[in-house]
Order: structure tokens, then C-alpha cells, then sequence
């Protein structure tokens, strides 16, 4: 089919991938910051264009076809009636709207009424809740706000030369907590309960469709969000899971239903695909390594690795619940972390270091849980970020997770998922795809770890974490 390209814009940067519409090999590559400093809650969204056109620089895109677009999640564009923008974006999670996300619960009845509604209870960085932040701190704007768009959504139509029609699609639109991914429709009603009055809003368009094409005649695909991206660019389908170690963890899985939850713990996302996403929070993951490495003194976390694996699983009856912010998965908001079994043979560097890593990884199997409780199928787990390259994670998590554990190789899976969403578009345009069936790329290069004989001591440490957070917080997970 020829070539296509994908464009991630995250919150610091946009990276391009060039790739072969047939196979999804990388061909070429572009980078450029967005010209920003720092992480600021307010961002002017022209920086995300001239970041795009430096990445885009030296013809990067000379002879691609077609163009998928990913981008930072929970980021609002507010626009006048014009098109104009009322403020700059409000992106990331943005503090200020903390108290917001708390009116916002109240107003519609509780948590379960969010839930029931949109699949999500309404968080500080979610597009919602700044609209309630927005109507509450800057009426004016709020006034004035005719349009709402997300990163990606903008970046589309920025891209197609500011058309009458705007477009997003299922991924984009769930995260926003004013459309739900069990009925596929927007509540324009929780706009107005947020922004005070009602805005016009992105027509949501199927994975395989087309945004439109350019004049230069380059085809624009819907875009979606970063998560949705990656998860399309790693080549995850039922039975897979993805767990993200950063600062704090994420656990998410295709199913074939959007999953309601009373509770809040699960929200409910879509993904790129025409599937959903289903994904479980946790604040804790790589701040309990750090949290330890400080504690025992040492520099870094490849440090703290080497220590925990002159241990042994379990840590010699070490176990730390690793609630240090509190914690989303249990409930737990306002808890600290705790560490028991300690006796005099266990009061040892090794054994703490140990404990950190079960407890984080135990943390995340919970999580896990939550979703193989609903009936979502949990075969084989993807483990990303920089702590997934540890050997103290890849010894203990395979057993931990009761699943084989895939560390693909670092490499640009938002971008990669855009572009082959692009390839998907372009191929249905072309008649040589199915709408329903997108390419298939070949996987990404990973390791894949299994737990063999190691399962019955996993799971042996695994019930031991279990049993100590029951007795510390008992019913936790009712």
C-alpha cells in the first residue's frame, strides 16, 4: 500500500514514525520538544504545531499516503464560536481541579451515578472536571467556550485546514467523562452540569474511518489517544494485558464489553479498535522502589535490583503494603504504606529491597485481579517502562502475575499505533482492507518470561501479601 506515518504528541515532545503501510517496519523517524518549559497546566496548543513541523522537518513525510495522529490524554482545547481559542489548553493532571472533581461527584448523586453514566468517576485531570474548574474560576472564558476538543481532536483538524466538521473517535472520547463507552453516545447533559451551558462536541467516527484528506491529498485518520494508541501499536488483543510501571502503575486489557463498576476502580475506556479498554489504577509502583533505594542509600534502581536478588521470594517474611501516597487500588486515599514480619533475620538490606519489589508488583497483581474478577481473560501481560528492564521485576513477575510477562523493547508505540491506524484507514479507502480488521504488523521485538516452576512460589508469596493486607485492612476489596 506504500507508506504512512504516525505522529504521537505527548506532553513534552512529538515524535514521528515513518513506516511501510504492509508490514508497519519503521522507515524513517522525526523528534522535536514542544517549545515549553517545564509541565505547566496551561499550555498554548500552537506549541504541539511547531513541534510537529520541526519533527516533520527535512521531508520526513515526502511520498506518505496517509497520517494517524496520537496525543496526550485528559488535555482541553476550549474554542469560541470562531474556532479561536478562549484560553490555552488545560492539560495533564491538573491539581487545581481537585475540588471541582469532588463537586462534580456530588452533583450527579455519588460515584456509582458517574459510573453508571460514563464508566469513570470524574478525577482531577479528566476533561470534565476542568470544565467545571473553568466554569467556576474563569466564567468568562467558560462563556465563551463554544468547542471542545482534545489534543489529538485539534491536531486533526489543525491538520486538515480547520474544516466545519471535527472528529474524534471512541478512544479519544472516553477518556473525556462526558461519553460513555457502554452506549457509544455523549452526555451532553454532564457538559452542561460542568460548564455551566452546552458546547458543540467532536462527532465520534469509526477506528477505520477517515478524519478527511488534505488538499495536498494526504489522508487524515480519526487519531485517538496515547493509551489507545500504544495499546494498537503493541498488537495487544483479548487475553493480553498491559502493565505500565511508572511513578504510579496502570493495569489495562481488551475485552469485549465496557466494564460498569459501582466502585470507581475500573474505568471504563475504548479502545482503537472497536474493543474496550478497561483499565485499574494504582498510585504506587516505581516511587515504592525509589522510596526503598533512599532509604537503603543507594543511587539508583539498578542498585536496589541487584540487592533484591541476593534475597529470596518472600523476602524472608518481609512484606510491605506499599500505599506511600495512599492508594486507588485498594481505596485507600488517605493510608501510608506498611511493612511487616520484621525479626531479627530478616532485618537485613537485601530483604527490604526484596519486599519493595513484591510489594509494588503484588500491588499491580491486585489490579490485575480486579479485572480477571469482572471475566476479562488474562493470558500473557505486557510489562512497560524503564523498571520493566530490572531483573528483580522480571524474576518475580511472571509468578506474581500467574502469566507469561512480554518486556517488548523500548520503542515509540503510541506513534507506531497511529501510523497503523493510518495504514488501516488507507487500506479501507483503498478497498484492500476490512473496516472491521486492521493490518496485520509484525509484534514488537521483546522478551517473553514464563513462570514455570517458579508459579507455586510466587503464588505462595503473593498469598502471603494478601493475607497481611486483609489483616491490616480488612474487606478492602468489598
Amino acid at each position: 500500500m506504500g507508506i504512512v506515518a504516525g505522529l504521537d504528541s505527548s506532553p513534552d515532545f512529538t515524535r514521528i514514525v515513518v513506516c511501510d503501510a504492509d508490514t508497519g517496519a519503521v522507515l524513517k523517524q522525526g523528534y522535536a520538544p514542544h517549545p515549553v518549559e517545564g509541565r505547566p497546566s496551561d499550555v498554548d496548543p500552537q506549541a504541539w504545531l511547531l513541534s510537529l513541523g520541526e519533527a516533520a522537518g527535512g521531508g520526513l513525510l515526502e511520498g506518505v499516503q496517509a497520517i494517524g495522529v496520537s496525543a496526550q490524554q485528559n488535555a482541553v482545547v476550549p474554542l469560541d464560536a470562531q474556532g479561536n481559542t478562549v484560553r490555552p489548553a488545560m492539560v495533564g493532571g491538573d491539581k487545581r481541579a481537585q475540588v471541582a472533581a469532588a463537586d462534580l461527584v456530588d452533583a450527579l448523586g455519588g460515584r456509582e451515578a458517574w459510573a453508571q453514566a460514563v464508566g469513570c468517576v470524574p478525577q482531577a485531570a479528566q476533561p470534565v472536571t476542568k470544565l467545571r474548574w473553568l466554569n467556576k474560576t474563569e466564567p468568562d472564558a467558560a462563556l465563551r467556550t463554544a468547542v471542545l476538543l482534545q489534543a489529538h481532536d485539534w491536531l486533526v483538524w489543525q491538520l486538515l485546514g480547520r474544516p466545519v466538521r471535527r472528529t474524534t473517535d471512541r478512544g479519544g472520547a472516553s477518556g473525556t467523562g462526558y461519553w460513555s463507552a457502554a452506549t457509544g453516545a455523549y452526555r451532553s447533559d454532564l457538559v452542561e452540569l460542568a460548564l455551566g451551558h452546552q458546547a458543540m462536541l467532536p462527532e465520534v467516527i469509526g477506528p477505520a474511518d477517515a478524519a478527511g484528506t488534505t488538499p495536498e491529498g494526504l489522508l487524515i485518520s480519526a487519531g485517538t489517544g496515547e493509551t489507545m494508541a500504544a495499546a494498537f501499536g503493541l498488537g495487544i488483543g483479548l487475553g493480553d494485558a498491559v502493565v505500565s510501571l511508572g511513578a504510579s502503575g496502570s493495569v489495562m486489557a481488551v475485552h469485549p464489553e465496557a466494564l460498569v463498576d459501582n466502585t470507581g476502580i475500573i474505568t471504563a475506556l475504548a479502545d482503537a479498535t472497536g474493543m474496550h479498554l478497561p483499565v485499574v489504577t494504582t498510585l504506587n509502583a516505581v516511587r515504592t522502589l525509589r522510596g526503598a533505594a533512599e532509604m537503603l542509600g543507594l543511587s539508583d534502581l539498578e542498585s536496589l535490583s541487584d540487592l533484591a536478588m541476593k534475597s529470596t521470594p518472600g523476602a524472608h517474611g518481609l512484606v510491605l503494603l506499599p500505599y506511600l501516597e495512599g492508594e486507588r487500588t485498594p481505596n485507600l486515599p488517605h493510608t501510608a504504606g506498611t511493612l511487616t514480619g520484621l525479626r531479627r533475620e530478616s532485618m537485613k538490606p537485601e530483604h527490604l529491597a526484596r519486599a519493595a519489589f513484591e510489594g509494588m508488583l503484588c500491588g499491580l497483581a491486585d489490579a490485575l485481579d480486579v479485572l480477571r474478577g469482572r471475566g476479562v481473560e488474562v493470558r500473557r501481560v505486557f510489562l512497560l517502562g524503564a523498571a520493566a528492564e530490572l531483573s528483580a521485576v522480571q524474576a518475580s513477575a511472571p509468578a506474581l502475575f500467574g502469566a507469561q510477562v512480554v518486556v517488548p523493547q523500548p520503542a515509540d508505540y503510541a506513534a507506531i499505533g497511529a501510523a497503523r491506524q493510518a495504514a488501516w484507514a488507507l487500506g479501507v479507502s483503498q478497498g484492500t482492507l476490512d473496516p472491521r480488521t486492521p493490518p496485520m504488523w509484525q509484534g514488537p521485538a521483546a522478551q517473553v518470561l514464563e513462570p514455570g516452576e517458579e508459579l507455586a512460589v510466587g503464588q505462595a508469596v503473593r498469598q502471603q501479601f494478601v493475607s497481611v493486607r486483609e489483616q491490616t485492612y480488612p474487606g478492602a476489596f468489598r
